[in-house]
């Protein structure tokens, strides 16, 4: 299961193009034994818009014969869910968004993340497992005249599995070094005087903290990446920082302009009924998670859904748990694996990415990328259900 990283899309381009998840997606069966891989591991770093043929469908047709159409759910459970914003210090926008309302950082409340992030790895996984038993008893293979299928790659040519997953450990371990560091660094603010201004700029740290850690983490990432393999990056330097910065680009532009349509909807008198009603229910992380992934599955998107939420109701949010005596770092884990609930219904661009790219319909394959979702979803009422009966964080 890899670290998604489908928000960041420079440092998912170096990788690309110094073919370090085909790496890992290649030299799996011999780091873990070929009956414990027969579902690979794919994320955005591989499934990209911009090269749909190129992305590696992680499948090895002579494990198993698993059916084709067990991918994208598999893919599901390793991209978009426990990675993308259980776990602690997890680099995504879902993780970091939070942050700027609850003034926490990417690891809040990290034992509660682990422990969704477990339970949604288990019961995902026995899920996949029953589904292939299934294909199995029916003499189900991988199936005939499937489409975008994977361009083969000489193993020669390719890197060693566990250098190809150093520039990720680099990510990982400097966004806990920098998000420690930075407060002490900056103090509680930092002031910045610019020309022609009559006073400085000043930006609490607190409020950028976690941002600034995971820019500087993903540079230092990128970094790794030429330093080992500057040679293949090199050659395709040009095409390859074209389609990052596209990339980029667009990632920016969607979390803008998510930013601003939830700031209309906020303002809508439909929107007022819906936050009334919502302010029924009377336990705060409860009425949290319901908000969060009820809007992230009108908008068929996490971060927009999370947006439009914390953007209209962080304050209330804020002072409900106050109220109640809980932690700031528990309402931002809740918010942020509430987003990865039910954003991925069918018409999420994820989903249409993803079924896209590995040449499949929603009738062949959707099913099982829903029930990852409805896992995902439970495991947030699970999570909460930890907090209250041992107040663990």
């Amino acid at each position: 299961m890899p670290v998604a990283m489908h928000d960041h899309r420079v440092i998912a381009q170096a990788l690309q193009t110094s073919h370090k998840p085909t790496a890992v997606d290649q030299g799996r069966t011999d780091a873990f034994g070929q009956r414990r891989c027969r579902l690979g591991i794919l994320d955005d770093v591989v499934v990209k818009r911009h090269d749909p043929a190129g992305a590696r469908v992680l499948f090895d047709g002579d494990i198993g014969g698993i059916p084709k159409r067990l991918i994208p759910g598999t893919i599901a459970l390793g991209a978009f869910t426990f990675t993308m914003d259980s776990l602690p210090g997890t680099p995504q926008i879902q993780n970091i968004i939070p942050t700027t309302f609850f003034k926490t950082n990417t690891w809040a409340a990290p034992w509660l993340g682990v422990i969704g992030g477990v339970f949604i790895l288990v019961v995902g996984l026995a899920y996949l497992e029953w589904r292939r038993r299934q294909a199995a008893a029916a003499n189900e293979g991988y199936g005939t005249d499937h489409t975008n299928e994977p361009e083969e790659i000489a193993k020669e040519a390719l890197p060693n599995p566990l250098l190809a997953i150093l520039p990720l450990g680099v990510v990982g371990v400097l966004n806990k070094v920098f998000t420690t560091l930075i407060p002490h660094l900056y103090g509680a603010s930092n002031d910045v005087q610019l020309a022609g201004m009559a006073k400085p700029l000043t930006t609490p740290v607190s409020s950028v903290a976690a941002i600034w850690a995971v820019e500087g983490a993903l540079l230092m990432g990128i970094v790794t990446v030429l330093v080992f393999a500057f040679r293949p990056v090199s050659q395709k330097f040009a095409d390859g920082t074209k389609a990052a910065v596209a990339g980029s680009l667009l990632a920016s532009m969607n979390t803008a302009s998510e930013y601003g349509f939830g700031a209309v909807i906020a303002s809508l008198p439909g929107f007022l009924v819906i936050k009334d009603a919502l302010k029924a229910i009377p336990n705060p992380l409860v009425n949290e998670a319901i908000t969060v992934t009820t809007l992230a599955g009108i908008t068929g998107s996490a971060s927009g859904g999370l947006s439009i939420a914390l953007a209209a109701m962080a304050d209330q949010f804020l002072a409900a748990a106050n109220a109640a005596g809980i932690s700031p770092e528990v309402l931002h884990r809740v918010a942020s694996m509430a987003s990865g609930g039910m954003d991925t219904l069918p018409h999420n661009g994820a989903v249409i990415t993803l079924l896209a790219v590995t040449g499949l319909t929603h009738r062949q394959a959707y099913g099982d990328i829903f029930a990852i979702t409805c896992i995902k979803t439970l495991s947030v009422f699970v999570v909460i259900g930890v907090y209250y009966a041992t107040g663990i964080v």
